[in-house]
């Protein structure tokens, strides 16, 4: 019989992503409403330390699949002996992050395991009949869909990065780690990683950031993006950018806020030169609070915002620069 709440964890740079401990959080909360036990799998390579924060956060178990194969994430190494582990022990629901190593890994692993996966979840919570109930938008965020497991177990679903709230640690918690073991063939892994890029910046990812500064075709060319950076620098933040703009070859498609890119659930969006396309505000539209700044009254993105600046950006930007150093400098 399936049982237990198991959360897949996601690092880098043997770090806990954020997404993880709103997943672990969650995870949390449900293992409780069912009276059940909390696990995490920790998969990589050198990654035995983080498990005290797992239990700080929630977990009662950690398995830990640890081996030197794993120290670069690929779908063909870490599928294999996540689905070992999970069909073994037959958990009743599994979570992830909806990152791109979640939305490339947990389509696999659910074929695998012959269960359904509901993806991009902005809720999570159990139904009358002990069931996960999973809450996640579609049609561009124009309808909300629950969705439930009727018979297929593990209940998968990955969760929208910032939008479920994070536990207080409690530092004092203590758990079980279990050390899977595990045999990798390196002949298996098809997809070598050769080099990995980093971009210069503040180093704030534009996922887990927790104010993004982002422009559209109303920057009129990618020099004009200075002044965006220049503000995300001072209120630590990330910059994003509109799929017009990537198209036109101004911001990289990392940098892409919107359906075909990524979705953000920051404190503060500034919208800056942004009409608002339905396509651009599935990605942004779950943000605590929107500031947009467009010269045109009737853009789109006023309906969306909490705050709205009609104006010229290009002068109203650098005010709001100056305005937070002084705040800041307070």
């Amino acid at each position: 019989m399936a049982k237990g709440v198991w959360v897949i964890a996601e690092q880098k740079d043997g770090n806990i992503r954020r997404v993880t401990l709103e997943a672990v959080s969650a995870g949390r909360g449900l293992a409780d409403k069912v009276n059940e036990e909390m696990a995490v799998i920790i998969p990589g390579t050198g990654v035995e330390g983080l498990a005290d924060e797992m239990f700080h956060y929630g977990a009662d178990k950690v398995y830990l699949i640890d081996d030197p194969s794993l120290k670069e994430y690929t779908a063909d190494g870490y599928i294999t002996p996540l689905f070992n582990l999970i069909n073994e022990n037959q958990p009743s629901i599994l979570i992830m992050g909806a990152t791109s190593e979640g939305k490339d890994l947990t389509p696999g692993l659910s074929a695998r395991l012959k269960t359904g996966l509901a993806t991009d979840c902005t809720g999570l919570d159990i139904d009358g009949q002990a069931r996960l109930e999973a809450i996640r938008p579609v049609y561009a965020g124009k309808a909300i869909a629950k969705v439930i497991w009727p018979e297929s177990r593990p209940q998968m679903a990955t969760i929208r990065p910032n939008v479920m709230k994070i536990g207080t640690p409690d530092k004092g918690r203590k758990g079980g780690v279990i050390k899977v073991e595990t045999t990798i063939n390196p002949g298996d892994i098809r997809t070598t990683v050769k080099e990995i890029v980093k971009s210069a910046g503040t180093g704030v990812d534009l996922a887990e950031a927790r104010i993004v500064v982002s422009g559209g075709r109303g920057m009129k060319g990618a020099e004009n993006f200075k002044i965006l950076e220049e503000l995300s620098d001072v209120v630590g933040g990330a910059v994003g950018a509109s799929r017009s703009v990537v198209d036109a070859g101004w911001r990289d498609h990392q940098f892409q806020v919107g359906q075909t890119g990524k979705t953000v659930s920051p404190d503060l969006y500034i919208a800056c030169g942004i009409s608002g396309a339905i396509q651009h505000l599935a990605g942004m539209s779950s943000s605590k609070y929107i500031v947009a700044i467009n010269k045109d009254p009737e853009a789109n993105i006023f309906k969306v915002a909490d705050y709205g600046i009609v104006g010229d950006l290009f002068e109203i930007v650098p005010v709001l620069t100056e305005e937070f150093k002084k705040i800041l400098a307070e």
